[in-house]
């Protein structure tokens, strides 16, 4: 069983100062930094000519810090890796793909946004629906649940991040 989310989170800057960020190396390796995870490490960053960008990157979280729910299933420190790509802008837009995988960990994550002008005129918006698989027995659910709303904090503390990050270095 999955289970999907609708998420959203709103930019002050608009879509291509968003963009523009997602396509610069010293941004992901700031975002790494600022994650929370015990290591980070940035393992891919492609720029096509076109304005696509596609990343790779690994963090990992030290058993002892992992919530109840996920150390109960997975012994030993957890390993995220993500594949994160976003299309050039085109009509004013950019379309984005990630995945999320957990080696050893029967979870996976993948999910699609939507970088748009913001509705009211000012600034940008990010609509993502997301799905989250956790192929485990008895708690698949708990967990399914669980990630979801990691995830609504994460796209907040990505957007704040990214604000300051703009703010910062444009």
């Amino acid at each position: 069983m999955s289970r999907s989310f609708d998420l959203a989170a709103d930019y002050q800057d608009d879509v291509e100062q968003v963009h523009k960020a997602f396509c610069d190396e010293q941004y992901w390796l700031a975002r790494l930094a600022d994650s929370g995870a015990d290591e980070s490490t940035l393992d891919s960053i492609r720029l096509g000519a076109d304005g696509r960008i596609d990343v790779v990157t690994t963090q990992v979280v030290a058993h002892d810090r992992l919530p109840a729910i996920v150390a109960q299933i997975h012994k030993g420190d957890l390993l995220v890796k993500r594949e994160e790509s976003w299309t050039a802008i085109d009509g004013g837009e950019a379309t984005g793909h990630i995945i999320g995988t957990m080696p050893g960990v029967p979870i996976t994550l993948s999910g699609t946004g939507q970088l748009t002008p913001h509705p009211d005129g000012v600034g940008a918006r990010l609509a993502c629906q997301a799905t989250v698989e956790a192929r485990i027995p008895l708690v698949g659910s708990k967990i399914e649940k669980f990630i979801g709303k990691q995830l609504m904090d994460l796209l907040i503390t990505r957007q704040h991040f990214t604000n300051m990050w703009i703010s910062e270095n444009s």
